[in-house]
């Protein structure tokens, strides 16, 4: 078995130098100092291709309140609808034809009538389950639509922690160490480590993360398994809590290169009083946290290579979002949670917005270089 994963089943001016001398030592002090500016990223994108798209159809997720085992749950994703028409009206902006489609079983059926030129997918659960995702990309393939995301395989790593975890070791990113729980009772672990912290094996948004969602003993541990496993009727994970650094980090591929953008995220307060982490809580508070530029250049550096490498090795596709924690004690850069086809539009408060916003880099940027990425390969 690979380290990180366990299974339940198995970082002066020098007095009395000549003048021409001094001169020169100050010259060269003064170049030293200079850093270089920065520059902006430039994203690969064709203006005029997009003159190619007839329709754009938008497809987000259809939800509704029974479908889901709490109120929290439900919150987390009822916002999509509002999200999608936005993305909508950014798209109409770049003289477009574009409409939003529910990701319901008319789908297939309205997208065969309308036959769009390409279909941005913001789908991320059917029937209040992440898991059967997947039946988009697999429909769009059926019936020969472009569209934008992760396909079938991105899906269902994306849609699995323990999966895609299990990819991680075995290409070599650190994530924190790991046990997969199907069964409320099984017994933790405790060569995991504390302190400990228990998610969902499915679902996003830090569904089932509160605000003493990290636990400082086993027992407590052990409680908070079985409670979710109890209420949600899913598998989890028990995670080892790395203290230290987190970092949103945001792969954007536009045909050319992966871009990899980050945002250190600075929190506001710690939710139990001793620990910075994002809780489901903290998703009403707007200040719970900020983000500034990572200015550790090696750390960064290390960063953008493990990120290029999970982008491709969990098969996403397009763009994506993954979080980091870094280690306080060893500078360890642990890829906690991956998120493919992540939160997408203009809003300000998604995370992808956010950080490419940190990087000057807006939503119309993304845009159209995500729909000319596909339009240039249109006739």
């Amino acid at each position: 078995m690979a380290q990180n994963g366990i299974s339940d089943e198995d970082k002066t001016k020098t007095n009395g130098k000549p003048p021409e001398k001094e001169e020169k030592k100050e010259e060269k002090k003064e170049a030293v100092s200079e850093k270089p500016t920065p520059q902006k990223i430039e994203l690969a994108s064709d203006r005029d291709s997009l003159k190619r798209l007839k329709l754009v159809v938008v497809a987000f997720s259809h939800v509704e309140r029974e479908w889901f085992a709490t109120k929290e749950a439900y919150e987390a994703e009822v916002e999509v609808e509002v999200r999608a028409g936005e993305v909508v009206e950014a798209i109409k902006k770049l003289g477009i034809e574009c409409k939003s489609q529910p990701g319901n079983q008319y789908f297939l059926t309205n997208l065969l009538v309308d036959q769009p030129s390409l279909v941005v997918n913001l789908v991320d659960t059917l029937k209040g389950k992440d898991r059967l995702q997947t039946s988009v990309p697999a429909a769009l393939e059926l019936s020969n639509f472009m569209y934008t995301g992760a396909g079938m395989e991105g899906m269902v790593i994306g849609n699995d922690r323990n999966l895609t975890k299990r990819l991680l070791v075995a290409y070599d990113i650190p994530t924190p160490t790991f046990q997969y729980i199907r069964r409320s009772g099984t017994a933790i672990l405790e060569e995991l480590g504390l302190p400990l912290i228990v998610k969902l094996n499915e679902s996003g948004g830090s569904v089932g993360i509160d605000d003493k969602a990290v636990k400082e003993t086993v027992k407590d541990a052990q409680k908070q398994v079985d409670e979710l496993i109890a209420i949600y009727k899913m598998p989890v994970i028990v995670e080892r809590f790395i203290d230290g650094t987190e970092v949103t980090v945001v792969v954007f591929d536009d045909g050319q290169k992966c871009h990899v953008l980050m945002g250190e995220k600075i929190f506001r307060i710690k939710p139990d009083g001793k620990h910075f982490f994002t809780s489901i809580q903290s998703y009403a508070d707007a200040k719970s946290y900020k983000y500034k530029k990572l200015e550790d250049d090696t750390l960064r550096n290390k960063i953008e290579k493990l990120a290029v490498r999970a982008f491709n090795g969990l098969e996403h596709v397009d763009y994506a979002k993954f979080d980091v924690r870094v280690d306080d004690s060893t500078n360890t850069p642990y890829f906690t949670d991956s998120n493919p086809n992540t939160a997408f539009g203009p809003d300000p408060g998604l995370p992808f917005t956010e950080v490419c916003k940190l990087h000057e880099i807006s939503f119309e940027d993304i845009l159209i270089s995500l729909l000319s990425k596909y339009a240039k390969g249109m006739k």
